[in-house]
């Protein structure tokens, strides 16, 4: 079993910038891609970003590309969202996600172990 912990959410203005963290532990020998998620309130848990084991790889939904980028430190398992230019769009609960398979995957089935979410709220 792994567990996820996200923190870094919080309150900021449009245009503003907010990091947040995700780290492992329990069975953590083995590593992961990772991903980002996102829920607003009513809406479905969407794709945000993905970076692969090794990090030499990362994906971004259309809506945050150019703005938001997802480093990874292994040795310290861990899995960063660095988020510029925020807009009100950008307001959820966001998620982090290790993925069990190798090849990319943008959708919440393929990742099996999930954090507990922290809420980014951007005011406009």
């Amino acid at each position: 079993q792994v567990q996820l912990v996200e923190s870094g959410g919080g309150l900021v203005q449009a245009g503003g910038s907010l990091r947040l963290s995700c780290t492992a532990s329990g069975s953590t020998s083995r590593r992961y891609p990772m991903g980002w998620f996102r829920q607003a309130p009513g809406k479905e848990r969407e794709f945000v970003a993905r970076i692969s084991l090794s990090g030499g790889s990362t994906n971004y939904a259309d809506s945050v590309k150019g703005r938001f980028t997802i480093p990874r430190d292994n040795a310290e398992k861990s899995v960063f969202l660095q988020m510029n230019s925020l807009k009100a769009e950008d307001t959820a609960v966001y998620y982090c996600a290790a993925q069990t398979g190798n090849s990319a995957s943008f959708s919440t089935t393929g990742y099996a172990y999930w954090g507990q979410g922290t809420q980014v709220t951007v005011s406009s």
